[in-house]
This record gives structure tokens, C-alpha cells and sequence, in this order.
């Protein structure tokens, strides 16, 4: 993690007891803020830093999945240097990759200033930490009579399947990149809070659908499918799992991705998500 103690005064750590000072702010971020949300509102524990402990204008929520936001005033020039810092890892404490996201927009060509060279389009992979790749994420509309019509027409079953309700035990047997563990404090955290179902295949869990974060009436879907079971067609069944539980209980289901996570991308369409809106999606990498 970065250590901006070590860096200039212009991009300061917030303590959790201020958390709700950006309770309103928060709110003008117009794209997908769920992630940012479970920081705030310490469902999660995050780090969150501004230019000013009293009154903050400019924000950076970074979230421990490794997704990050970056909102405000895009002209505090003193926050923006320091942050620049911080993006091309000087100090070499960042030791993974981080995605992050800005709002307004305004901030695309703040960062094409700040930045220069070091931004670059994502071609390729990068793993040096003075360079930062420009992507696509992708925020989803969800439309539920087109889900709902292609339920109807993939409504088979197959006998080897089972799928579940997610308890502790599963929450602590599951592996992955996408996994609840990654999202949540812990697994009495999640059980209480959150909602995942986990899909057998042949005794052997197969597939988890669960969510990475649930604010007001709006639930975020994340889904890890073991690379054995993949190509089944399982991570389909058990989101539609989850789904079909939003729409019993009121939420509204959530969903965004790279653009070019092309399994992710497709999958959100069988599921009856729209591409709603793209924003630039910041790739940041690691000594």
C-alpha cells in the first residue's frame, strides 16, 4: 500500500471517524459507485485520502479488491501532483495491479496532462509501476424482460447441478480471484449482509455467484467459476440464481466489467444486462 506519510501534505489520509464527509459528495458520482460506497460506509475496510481534512473538495477512495475512484475538484493542482506520485508508484509500495475509475470526466484530460507519456493505451499488459494504461469499464442497465425471455428459453436442468445458498463453510472453502473474501471483511459480515448461492457439479463446488456489495435497493454481482468447470455453461445458471433473488427482494441487480473481459462482457448479455455507459478505466501497475 502506498505511503503517502512519506510523500508532500497536499493528499491527506482520512480517518474512518470522517467517513461521512463524503457521504454527499458521493453522491454525484453518477457511474457505478458501489464499490467506493462499501469503503464509506465501512462495510469494508478501505483507505481514503483528500486534500483537505476540514473541508475536501478532491476525493481518492481506494477499496481493498484493488479498484480505486477518483472524484472531485480535477483542478486542486497541489492534490493532483501528489497523486501523481502516488499513480506512478514512486515510492514502490504499491505491489499490485489497481484499477481505478474518475468522475467527472474532466479528469481524463486532467490525467493526459498530468501524466504524458506515461499513459498509455492498453495494447498490451504492463507491469512496470511508471506506466498507466487507459481502458474501458463498462457499466450494465439491467432489462428484466429480456432476462426473463431468455430464462424461458434456457430453462433446462441438468441432474449433475445443485445449486445452494452460500453459507460460512463454502465462503471458507472457496479459492479464486472473484470470491466474497475479497469483498467483505469477513465470512460473518457477508452471511449477515450479503447473499451469494454456490452451484455443485457432480458433489464438486463448480461456481459461486454472490454479491460484492448491496447499498439502498441496488446489488452488485460478482461470480468466480473454477477453470475446470468453465465452458458449461454454470456461471449462467448461478447468476441467474442471484438474479432471480434481487428480483424477489426488491434490488435492483448491478453489473460492470473491463471491456475487454470479453467472458464477463457476454455473460452480462445472456444475462439481460445492456451496455449502459463506458468511462475510462485506469490501469495502474507495480515495481
Amino acid at each position: 500500500m502506498y505511503n503517502f506519510k512519506k510523500d508532500i501534505s497536499h493528499m491527506k489520509v482520512l480517518g474512518k471517524e470522517q467517513y461521512n464527509k463524503l457521504s454527499e459528495p458521493l453522491k454525484s458520482v453518477t457511474t457505478n459507485n458501489l464499490f467506493a460506497r462499501s469503503v464509506v460506509e465501512k462495510m469494508v475496510d478501505g483507505e481514503v485520502y483528500v486534500d483537505d481534512i476540514d473541508s475536501p473538495t478532491t476525493f481518492f477512495i481506494l477499496h481493498p479488491y484493488g479498484m480505486s475512484l477518483l472524484f472531485g475538484d480535477p483542478t486542486n493542482a497541489e492534490f493532483n501532483e501528489a497523486f501523481k506520485k502516488y499513480a506512478l508508484n514512486e515510492n514502490g509500495n504499491r505491489h499490485r495491479v489497481e484499477w481505478m475509475q474518475v468522475f467527472p470526466s474532466d479528469w481524463d484530460a486532467v490525467l493526459g496532462d498530468l501524466l504524458h507519456d506515461n499513459l498509455v493505451e492498453a495494447a498490451y499488459r504492463h507491469t512496470s509501476s511508471d506506466t498507466i494504461e487507459l481502458n474501458v469499464r463498462v457499466n450494465f442497465k439491467f432489462n428484466k424482460e429480456k432476462y426473463l425471455s431468455a430464462k424461458r428459453e434456457n430453462n433446462l436442468l441438468d441432474p449433475k447441478i445443485s445449486i445452494v445458498r452460500t453459507d460460512q463453510d463454502i465462503f471458507e472453502a472457496m479459492k479464486g480471484t472473484v470470491v466474497p473474501l475479497h469483498f467483505w471483511n469477513n465470512a460473518d459480515e457477508f452471511i449477515n449482509k450479503g447473499v451469494a448461492f454456490s452451484l455443485f457439479y457432480d458433489g464438486k463446488l463448480a461456481s459461486t455467484a454472490f454479491s460484492c456489495y448491496v447499498h439502498d435497493d441496488k446489488l452488485e454481482l460478482g461470480i468466480e467459476t473454477y477453470e475446470e468447470f468453465k465452458g458449461k455453461g454454470l456461471a449462467h445458471k448461478v447468476c441467474s440464481t442471484l438474479i432471480d433473488y434481487c428480483l424477489e427482494n426488491g434490488y435492483e441487480p448491478v453489473w460492470a466489467c473491463r471491456k475487454d473481459n470479453v467472458g464477463s462482457y457476454q455473460l452480462a448479455q445472456r444475462l439481460g444486462f445492456e451496455n449502459s455507459k463506458e468511462i475510462s478505466y485506469y490501469r495502474m501497475g507495480f515495481v
